[in-house]
């Protein structure tokens, strides 16, 4: 039987456009039959199979009515780090947001009853309450994600926010103002910190750490206790050097102490030792491994970097070769050839594992982590499916939240819900950062505001956000 070009592209759920250029182009092997490109059955799944093509998968309502104890709605799911790190503390999420289709097929695969829901601009109370299958009147206990945050206005783009209503970290924090969860986390990258907004006091000028006061001071208007700090992810168990800002909100007067370290680098506060990647991965370094190819021009300067080594470590006549032009550029360029140590956790894990800034090399072999071995870093269970080609796979695991990380923010929750106070670590140093927390950011976020606002960059009337 003979598909046609719309046929194909209703199956696949892609446009027709694209559908006419994978059989044209071959990928889809097809012929021409009076001018228009037919195709068949088998010849449509070879090419879903050998492009480990994803199908998107419809949203669906929770496969079962059951109320938890806890009711618990995540967002920006992604590859479910969060979730799994959330479910293994105790809190099982009943409904997963996810737009990008090859998560939401991961997210399908690993759970069979979870509701899923797509674009968060379509997310209403009414739609989050069907599709969780909750009663209308159970309250919503705790909403966790990372919303992705954008740069609002940079130096050399001053758009301001361009259209900060099309943003989904604002949308993010409308909704949780809509839905009143009792506790919200969100999770975000340490740029946070740093990331620049227009906001109604800043007079049209951006102002550095706009958009982390913004969503705390939001939060608060709300009604939200805010705590927040920078944590690294190998003081929780994961063998990673991964920093991550951690915002909680809880309605009331009382915020939500801060997370309760189980590791330390050295030992200190009685504590083990950071896990190395060597402990992380060493027992599976005789299974069969999925990765990325490293360009064969680079390759040649890997075979002369030793384990826990970089750029440095070659030659001074090597180190020009290798680096080109970047080998006058300021800075440390640490992640340049870098190959990782097994003695050390590895640093943060990026979508890409061979992109030249950021090298993830294997410690003693010619290639980059694998996708199986990121997965091991981030905590992921063994037998945890992931969706798509081995780009998305990467694509997933990188972005993901470790989730020894996921499982010390739920345990946090947990315990103030009980009200069971938590260990007491005194100046103990979640990150390698000042100015990262409730305590201490606001004084840095005075200081650029006052940058700001002595300014004479012409001022942005666009789109302020008022809080």
């Amino acid at each position: 039987m003979q598909l046609s070009v719309e046929e194909v592209a209703r199956y696949l759920k892609i446009s027709e456009q694209y559908t006419r250029r994978l059989m044209k182009s071959g990928k889809i092997k097809s012929e021409l039959a009076k001018r228009n490109w037919v195709t068949t059955e088998k010849s449509v799944e070879d090419f879903i199979k050998s492009e480990a093509f994803v199908i998107n998968p419809n949203d669906r309502i929770r496969q079962n009515n059951d109320i938890p104890q806890i009711v618990a709605l995540s967002f920006f799911s992604g590859g479910m780090g969060l979730d799994i790190g959330m479910e293994n503390a105790g809190i099982s999420p009943l409904l997963a947001c996810e737009i990008n289709k090859e998560a939401r097929a991961t997210i399908v695969k690993n759970n069979s009853s979870i509701g899923l829901i797509g674009d968060i601009w379509e997310c209403t109370t009414e739609k989050i309450y069907q599709y969780a299958q909750l009663p209308k009147d159970r309250k919503i206990d705790i909403i966790f994600g990372g919303p992705p945050c954008q740069a609002f206005s940079t130096a050399g783009n001053r758009k301001g926010f361009e259209d900060a209503r099309g943003d989904v970290f604002i949308k993010y924090i409308d909704l949780i103002g809509e839905l009143k969860p009792s506790y919200v986390v969100i999770e975000n990258v340490r740029g946070l910190q740093s990331t620049q907004a227009v906001l109604e006091d800043t007079k049209g000028q951006p102002v550095k750490g706009g958009v982390l006061h913004y969503a705390t001071e939001k939060l608060k208007s709300f009604g939200y206790s805010v705590s927040f700090e920078l944590y690294n992810a190998a003081n929780f168990g994961a063998p990673q050097k991964r920093e991550r800002f951690v915002i909680i909100g809880k309605l009331g007067d009382s915020k939500v102490p801060y997370l309760e370290p189980t590791h330390s680098q050295y030992g200190e506060f009685g504590l083990p030792k950071w896990v190395t990647l060597g402990e992380a991965i060493g027992d599976i370094q005789d299974k069969p491994m999925t990765y990325s190819q490293i360009p064969k021009k680079r390759l040649e300067w890997f075979k002369k970097i030793p384990e826990g080594g970089n750029w440095k470590s070659l030659s001074e006549e090597d180190q020009r070769k290798a680096m080109g032009k970047k080998y006058f550029m300021g800075g440390g360029k640490t992640g340049f050839y870098r190959r990782l140590s097994f003695s050390e956790p590895s640093p943060t894990l990026v979508t890409v594992p061979t992109m030249p800034a950021t090298d993830l090399v294997h410690p003693t072999e010619l290639r980059p982590l694998s996708v199986e071995e990121y997965a091991r870093i981030q905590g992921f269970p063994d037998d945890w499916t992931f969706c798509g080609n081995t780009s998305e796979k990467y694509k997933q695991i990188g972005n993901a939240v470790p989730i020894k990380l996921g499982e010390a923010i739920g345990k946090a929750i947990l315990k103030d819900i009980k009200g069971i106070p938590p260990r007491n670590y005194p100046n103990f140093k979640f990150s390698r950062y000042k100015y990262t927390s409730d305590i201490t950011f606001p004084e840095l976020y005075e200081k650029n505001l006052k940058t700001a606002l002595s300014s004479s960059l012409p001022v942005i009337e666009e789109f302020p956000l008022p809080i």
